[in-house]
């Protein structure tokens, strides 16, 4: 099957769907291809800071977000002994609509943004569609090869015929496909990575009464963890020595636990919940980012452009931000069929500075206080930051800000906006 498009996004996360949303309101004839049959997937980035909060108002979605089940954090807290805590950032300082980040599974955002596009006559999604490789005329990049995802709902395939597989051809293709990004690969856009010494581990635990509602670091001999309320359960991120996966595993799951309960005593009754290795999710913690961001007839952006470390939670809302400069900066040339390497350079300008601002935060945090608890030579953040946080509470709006809002954070275009939509 081969078909057209204006604007084809290879990639049905948080950034390929705030794209293709944003630019069907403005009239671009853009399609999604996900290759999952629905977004039903754990441990994927489900923090949505202040910024991505404000934006959801400018489109009209923020009354249906906020029906939606969720958790929020108003504060990160590092206990310092004798049960007090010492708050590192605090959301509630920021002079914002939304001073909180809200804990929301990614699924729900994106189904969300999925049923807005649907209102939009230039919106095609194309769930258990997977990209398979990029067609190039001439040097340029047209469009992508597709087949049907093994295990497709037969559903699906009825509804676009017996065999989906073909090509799609588009005047621009957009890469919102992550960090193992195929469009990235294939055409070997160059890059910059950066040295990471950590990697994570996710899972889950049983909620209860008392659990604070605070974003809590827990850090011991050679391990850190951050405890993070959810809507009835508390999910986990375990930091621990990079490449040290097999050997994790290799301890099995009674080793694991034991390490819990010394990390996190007050959630000792717990950990029994974890049965086997298996509900422990790991992350090759990555940052890089590349130095060029477009080919002809090509942009990458959010992960695909510049994998982030989890510190801090920021990586959905970068990929938000980069969706919203590339719509407001790519929707009138779509439109006028007048794209070109310089416009897609200027998405990388616009957002250079917010990202490599936030790399460079990461990775300062990753040398400063996370490396040195995993290497064991402390077991919390460095002493005068503690110091400073404690006698000058109001400290904590730096790093909120820097995490909640970003250093450019980016609008909705006029075309784009709507009034508040009720659930």
């Amino acid at each position: 099957m081969n078909d057209r498009t204006t604007c084809a996004i290879i990639g049905g996360g948080p950034a390929g769907m705030v794209l293709g949303l944003l630019l069907a309101r403005a009239g671009v004839e853009v399609t999604v291809l996900e290759k999952h049959a629905d977004f039903l997937r754990d441990f994927r980035g489900d923090t949505v800071h202040p910024s991505t909060l404000d934006l959801l108002d400018e489109l009209g979605l923020g009354e249906r977000f906020a029906a939606l089940p969720q958790s929020r954090l108003s504060e990160a807290a590092f206990p310092v002994g004798g049960g007090r805590l010492v708050t590192v950032a605090d959301f509630r300082l920021l002079r914002s609509r939304h001073p909180y980040v809200a804990m929301v599974p990614q699924w729900d955002l994106l189904n969300l943004l999925a049923e807005a596009g649907r209102d939009e006559p230039s919106f095609t999604l194309r769930m258990s569609t997977e990209v398979t490789g990029l067609v190039r005329e001439d040097g340029r990049v047209v469009g992508v090869r597709h087949r049907p995802r093994a295990g497709a709902p037969d559903g699906d395939r009825e509804r676009e015929g017996p065999d989906r597989s073909g090509e799609l051809r588009a005047d621009l293709t957009v890469a919102c496909d992550g960090r193992w990004s195929l469009a990235r690969r294939e055409t070997r856009l160059p890059s910059r990575r950066f040295p990471v010494g950590i990697d994570a581990w996710w899972f889950r635990l049983p909620g209860g009464p008392g659990d604070s509602s605070a974003l809590t670091p827990r850090a011991g001999r050679g391990r850190f963890t951050v405890v993070i309320p959810r809507e009835g359960y508390l999910q986990l991120a375990y930091i621990a020595r990079k490449g040290s996966d097999a050997q994790l595993r290799a301890r099995g799951i009674g080793a694991f636990r034991e390490d819990l309960r010394e990390l996190m005593p007050e959630l000792a009754d717990r950990v029994g919940s974890l049965t086997s290795m298996d509900e422990v999710k790991h992350l090759d913690v990555r940052v890089d980012r590349l130095r060029r961001w477009h080919a002809d007839g090509l942009l990458c952006i959010g992960d695909a452009a510049h994998a982030m470390s989890p510190v801090g939670g920021v990586g959905i809302n970068l990929a938000v931000q980069d969706a919203v400069a590339a719509a407001t900066l790519l929707a009138r040339p779509l439109l006028d069929g007048t794209v070109t390497s310089r416009g897609l350079a200027a998405v990388r300008r616009r957002r250079l500075l917010p990202t490599a601002g936030v790399q460079l935060l990461q990775r300062l945090m990753h040398r400063g206080m996370v490396e040195p608890i995993i290497q064991g030579r402390r077991q919390g953040p460095p002493a005068p930051v503690l110091a400073l946080l404690t006698r000058v509470p109001r400290m904590a709006y730096v790093p909120a800000r820097l995490i909640g809002v970003g250093l450019r954070p980016e609008h909705a275009p006029d075309f784009a906006r709507r009034p508040a939509r009720t659930p």
